[in-house]
């Protein structure tokens, strides 16, 4: 039997409009208590991909598209939270 190949899931970033693998973004949700970063992409909310590059986390923040997208002021925190995650996977 041949071996299945799966389909890589593709998302687009918000920020850069670049679609990529699913794997290659961060998740960030829109809950009933807040605005959170879904690192198993499966939580319940209102949802946005950004790129997991510092450049694109500074241009989000700067330009509000995620405050825009999930129709809600995003913390300060969420972004410094995502800049960590960037750097400690790198």
């Amino acid at each position: 039997m041949p071996n299945k190949v799966r389909k890589i899931p593709m998302r687009m970033c918000v920020v850069s409009r670049e679609k990529l693998p699913k794997k290659e973004l961060i998740r960030i949700v829109r809950t009933d208590n807040g605005v959170i970063i879904d690192e198993t992409g499966k939580a319940n909310g209102r949802g946005a991909y950004v790129k997991k590059d510092i450049a694109v986390i500074e241009k989000a923040k700067k330009t509000k598209v995620l405050d825009k997208h999930l129709e809600v002021n995003v913390p300060t925190e969420i972004y410094e939270q995502l800049k960590e995650m960037i750097n400690e996977t790198r």
